[in-house]
């Protein structure tokens, strides 16, 4: 039975394997495999000038190619989206380019995490059950849940254009498309997804592209800087920038990735390069920069709300090391994705300057900025996998010293590192500062000054699913859900949410309690009451959770624990300074990260 949720604003996946099974399944409609683009049934795209050439929606309404085509989705191309490549359809403006979801067989080969499927619902949020058929016989089935075209969440969306063709006339609204995950058996080869029934009449699940995601098979997250928002920049004309991070985990191949998270319009890199930071810091490498290369070429184009690898590099990344990627802007850059609290200070070449991103020294750089625009991944080749950590501000290292990568993942990193009790997984920090589980702080589309990010629960599959060869998540978030008056059993509820699609994905889950926050100006009485009531819920733990850390142990202060210990207080009574961020990364016991083997 196929659920229809009218006018709700879900995250674009609710999907879970429901059964795996060698057993044969009931017959279905298109039993046999075919490609995607053969089962179109149904016209999304149409010019503005001819809008009578589509009808998404069974109403006459479509999207407008030219908004497609100003986002970089042009006909034919590859986007990578959550690190799954899908191709957008082939199809002119005015012929068939999806499917309307109702039990056809679907051929796709491959072996992964996840399957990503390009859709939209019209009529309303649609909500199927499917199939995914693997080459060894056995089958898995999934839920899924599309949101409506003109309805659904701008948070989730993968991208937003303008305008609506109408039988009218174009018309000023936003229309969006989706990027949904569907797991997978892990280590099976996949044959082919049998899409969910038609919902009934009145709404329609439309599947543009299809593909199998191999989430980094080969990598591990060296480092990474979660996208907190779409904000006004430089402007940058034809300058470089070098930005400034850390590695974890060190490898003898390299590969970096870029995004063009929640734009509206495509972004040239006209060149990029990587080194190792010289002995004196600053923008200086140690030795020529390395240039980068994507698909063989020195540049690459990155559509709206879409991602490009560079090609892997043989460079080795000394574990430990900052490294210095520097990106030529050939164009004017006026707003970019960024993540806001780098906590470390990067550098920029003058306007007019052009590419320096091969310039070993740094008198090409005589500007600064804070934060990470546009880098979000440095992979590295080989190693055991990818710890991720999901959080705040305190997990984004907010109250700890700058420029010195005294985060309390850097610390567990570097523990990582020093042992060999335990897999040296990779540790990728995907906390933002003022983020929250439940809400929205940023609304997932257009310029603001708001970086605090989309929800916990809509930058999952960005921000954790996706990252390479993910094994491990560490929840550590919802002190900002409570401070804004948020009931502790929703946030209980939002983070119960998160662990059981990181379940569905084959993750281990680890949550973390909340630290205290008394002394600093909105954490009242009540936020602590909901505070304690979170924490006591996420120590019964159930099923939800593999491990808890409780971090609201280690930071407390014995005398009063509604507050920080005064020696791990930054100053602002919210925030741990460097040495209460050095006790959480030291209190966690490492063997709660290894998964248990199936």
């Amino acid at each position: 039975m196929r659920v229809r949720l009218w006018g709700v604003a879900l995250a674009p996946v609710l999907a879970l394997p429901l059964t795996t099974t060698a057993a044969p399944a009931a017959p279905q409609q298109g039993a046999s495999p075919v490609p995607l683009e053969r089962l179109f049934d149904n016209t999304a795209v149409s010019e503005p000038s001819a809008p009578e050439s589509a009808d998404f929606d069974g109403a006459g309404n479509s999207l407008s190619a030219r908004d497609l085509a100003a986002a970089g989705w042009t006909p034919g191309r590859v986007l990578t989206l959550d690190a799954a490549r899908l191709r957008w359809p082939r199809a002119a403006a005015g012929r068939p380019d999806n499917v309307r979801a109702d039990g056809q067989a679907v051929r796709l080969r491959g072996r992964g995490d996840a399957l990503s499927l390009l859709v939209a619902a019209t009529g309303g949020t649609v909500t199927g059950t499917g199939t995914v058929r693997y080459r060894d016989g056995t089958r898995s089935t999934y839920r899924l849940t599309a949101p409506d075209w003109r309805t659904g969440p701008l948070s989730t969306k993968a991208v937003a254009l303008p305008h609506i063709n109408t039988p009218g006339g174009q018309r000023a609204e936003r229309a969006r498309l989706y990027a949904v995950g569907v797991p997978v058996a892990r280590g099976r080869e996949v044959a082919a997804v049998v899409l969910p029934r038609d919902p009934g009449p009145g709404a329609d699940l439309h599947v543009f592209a299809a593909a199998v995601r191999d989430n980094g098979v080969g990598w591990t997250g060296s480092w990474g800087a979660s996208t907190g928002g779409y904000a006004k920049a430089g402007p940058w004309r034809d300058q470089t920038l070098r930005l400034v991070v850390h590695s974890g985990a060190g490898g003898s191949r390299v590969r970096i990735r870029l995004a063009n998270t929640f734009a509206s319009a495509p972004v040239d890199f006209g060149a990029a390069s990587v080194a190792v930071q010289g002995a004196g810091g600053g923008a200086g490498a140690a030795g020529k920069p390395v240039a980068l290369t994507f698909g063989g070429q020195r540049g690459v184009r990155i559509p709206a709300g879409a991602q490009a690898y560079a090609d892997p590099l043989r460079l080795t990344v000394p574990a430990g090391r900052n490294l210095l990627v520097s990106l030529y802007l050939p164009g004017t850059v006026t707003a970019a994705p960024v993540h806001r609290e780098s906590r470390q200070v990067s550098y920029a070449g003058v306007p007019g300057g052009g590419d320096r991103t091969g310039d070993a020294g740094a008198a090409s750089y005589p500007g600064t900025l804070t934060g990470w625009p546009f880098l979000t991944g440095v992979e590295v080749a080989g190693g055991p996998g990818t710890v991720v950590t999901l959080g705040d501000s305190i997990t984004d290292g907010s109250g700890s010293t700058a420029g010195a990568d005294r985060r309390w993942p850097d610390v567990l990193a570097r523990r990582l590192r020093a042992q060999h009790g335990v897999p040296r997984y990779g540790v990728v920090n995907s906390g933002i500062a003022a983020n929250r589980v439940v809400t929205d702080r940023y609304r997932g589309d257009g310029v603001s000054t708001d970086t605090g990010g989309v929800s916990a629960g809509h930058r999952l599959e960005r921000d954790v699913l996706a990252q390479p060869l993910v094994r491990t998540v560490v929840v550590f978030e919802g002190i900002n859900d409570v401070r804004a008056g948020t009931p502790a059993h929703e946030v209980v509820a939002g983070l119960r949410a998160v662990a059981r699609r990181a379940h569905g994905r084959g993750l281990r889950v680890v949550a973390a309690t909340l630290a205290p926050c008394e002394g600093f100006a909105d954490c009242t009485a009540a936020v602590e009451a909901r505070r304690t009531a979170v924490n006591a819920a996420l120590r019964a733990r159930g099923a939800d959770f593999d491990a808890v850390l409780d971090f609201d142990a280690v930071l407390r202060d014995p005398r009063r624990p509604q507050r920080l210990r005064p020696a791990y207080d930054s100053g602002d009574h919210l925030h741990p300074g460097d040495a209460g961020l050095r006790a959480l990364g030291e209190s966690v016991d490492l063997r709660t990260l290894v998964p248990t083997a199936p």
